[in-house]
């Protein structure tokens, strides 16, 4: 069956069946990727996928299915059916009806219809000019090239119609370079059509090696931070749950009770943005048209962030943050790009006002050292030593540890360089941080 006969077909049997309503949530891809060492090719795949998910509301509950084959309609529906048999709660799973979307204008991305011999290419280009760059280059440790389509089709009984195409691409690239007895790696990345303008993808993934060059750890103790905007961002994304309503509803969030008062510095504002220039998108992954959210003003928090579920609980409308993780996965709730919004000051004059403490370049131990509940983290770090203003030297053999909120709230400057992660399950971003202090173990 074709997608369309094969859709009909289930909406058809769930209906014969006793469901309320029923939806398909519909992928599709094509992606080609390509990994180089020393000029040759190490890894080469182009890879074509597609998946449905069915969600059927039977006897006020929701049930799914999914299936890769669009054969055998009446299979799926039972299947969905009797999921929604097991499940204990009884919460509403409201689907969105008929609707119109806003205009999304995406930027054109030519690497996407590159040749693959071109896109090939591309990758040895990127390594053979990373080995030139710097005599220090002992070798590469990764380089790859990846880019795709991606379609997504929502539709239900209720009428809605929603349909997408994604044109992705990035490379990413990790030199390895020695110093002596020292060798220290690094990776740096580059998201959408400029990423055939290379030379900052190299040069970042060089300087951030040779930061790891000569460097021990420091006396433990409080110290002035500056949180570099890539490490920012890391945290961010990993407490960014504890602004998800379904969260806050489960009582698993700092933020239950704290809408319309201050949670952060006055100079922190949070949006999720799904209409961002190199990330838009339309709807949500219920179909819902996409709205901007002003999740944090001056320090305030104004909103969570919901989809239809956790929306119908609190009795407000969906803010288009549902998601899921691929089409065999169920509705949850998912930024699109969640970012604190930029300052005024640059990099540099932040590390004039730091004064006399520690840039943060990267932290590590993400899924491990942190807890989104409570909002305690105590991470592994690396970065450098700051005295009157000036780089002295690169720091390693550290731990930072606080508390999320608290260190927000501690914020004295919020940078002019805003910097998002790659894109995933949403995407998340943040300028550098100038903090009050932090909690520094070392020597």
């Amino acid at each position: 069956m074709t997608f369309e006969q094969f859709k009909d077909a289930c909406f058809r049997a769930a209906l014969d069946k006793g469901c309320e309503n029923a939806e398909v949530y519909a992928t599709s891809s094509d992606g080609f990727s390509v990994n180089v060492l020393c000029g040759e090719i190490i890894k080469y795949a182009v890879e074509r996928s597609n998946g449905l998910n069915l969600r059927v509301l039977f006897d006020g509950k929701t049930g799914y299915a999914y299936t890769e084959v669009f054969e055998e309609p009446e299979t799926l529906v039972d299947h969905a059916i009797d999921n929604a048999r097991a499940i204990e709660n009884t919460d509403e799973n409201p689907m969105q009806g008929a609707c119109e979307y806003p205009e999304i204008e995406r930027k054109p991305n030519p690497v996407v219809d590159m040749t693959e011999e071109e896109k090939i290419d591309l990758a040895l280009r990127i390594e053979r000019d990373t080995l030139a760059y710097d005599a220090r280059v002992n070798r590469m440790g990764y380089c790859a090239v990846e880019t795709g389509v991606a379609k997504t089709h929502i539709y239900n009984t209720l009428g809605l119609k929603a349909d997408s195409d994604e044109r992705y691409s990035y490379a990413v690239l990790g030199p390895i370079m020695r110093e002596g007895d020292e060798e220290h790696e690094s990776y740096a990345f580059k998201f959408g059509p400029k990423m055939t303008e290379y030379d900052d993808m190299i040069r970042e993934s060089i300087d951030n090696t040779l930061m790891q060059f000569h460097a021990s750890s420091v006396d433990s103790g409080e110290y002035r931070i500056l949180l570099r905007n890539d490490a920012a961002g890391d945290l961010l994304s990993s407490f960014s749950s504890m602004f998800f309503a379904e969260r806050v509803q489960k009582g698993l969030s700092l933020l239950t009770g704290k809408l319309d008062q201050p949670i952060v510095s006055r100079s922190i504002t949070i949006l999720d943005d799904p209409f961002e220039a190199d990330n838009p998108r339309a709807f949500d992954a219920e179909g819902v048209p996409s709205v901007r959210t002003t999740v944090v003003e001056n320090g305030v928090l104004k909103s969570y962030l919901y989809n239809l579920k956790s929306a119908k609980k609190d009795g407000v409308a969906s803010t288009s943050n549902a998601g899921r993780a691929g089409a065999a996965g169920p509705v949850n709730t998912a930024p699109s790009n969640f970012y604190i919004v930029k300052g005024e000051k640059s990099f540099d004059a932040l590390r004039t006002m730091l004064n006399n403490g520690l840039i943060i370049t990267e932290l590590s131990g993400l899924h491990a050292g942190l807890n989104p509940i409570s909002g305690d983290f105590s991470l592994i770090a690396k970065g450098l030593l700051v005295e009157n203003g000036e780089v002295v030297r690169s720091v390693d053999q550290i731990t930072v540890a606080g508390n999320f909120l608290t260190m927000m709230q501690g914020i004295e400057e919020v940078g002019a360089d805003l910097r998002f992660g790659p894109p995933g399950f949403g995407r998340i971003g943040s300028p550098s941080l100038l903090i009050g202090k932090l909690i520094v173990s070392g020597k």
